[in-house]
């Protein structure tokens, strides 16, 4: 008789561990679907922003400093805000999401 009942709580109790499981797993796909694969997708577009800069663009730096690719030298831009004057920054200073609305509205 106590071997029946012994049998009986081992199987409610993997069943109950199995659900946990499941519940686990279900949490972690739910947080991969609307927090890790957004993430990756925005670096992947910034990323390849950086890398489709050309002459003559309507740029945004990250610290909010508007003007037009006046040249490429590598992984620098010179940046052209106004006639005779050029600044030069790194390519992953240029923000992607504000230059972005910043040509859309021109």
């Amino acid at each position: 008789m106590t071997n029946t009942i012994l049998l009986q709580a081992l199987g409610a109790g993997s069943g109950g561990i199995m659900g946990q499981v499941f519940l686990f797993g279900g949490i972690i796909l739910i947080m991969y679907f609307f927090m890790i694969r957004p993430q990756q997708k925005k670096q992947k577009d910034a990323k390849n922003f950086i890398e489709s800069i050309k002459k003559g663009d309507q740029v945004v730096t990250i610290g909010g400093i508007h003007g037009k690719v006046y040249a490429l030298e590598g992984e620098t831009v010179l940046i052209e805000l106004d006639k005779g004057l050029k600044i030069k920054v790194e390519k992953s200073a240029v923000s992607a999401e504000f230059s972005k609305k910043s040509t859309g509205t021109k």
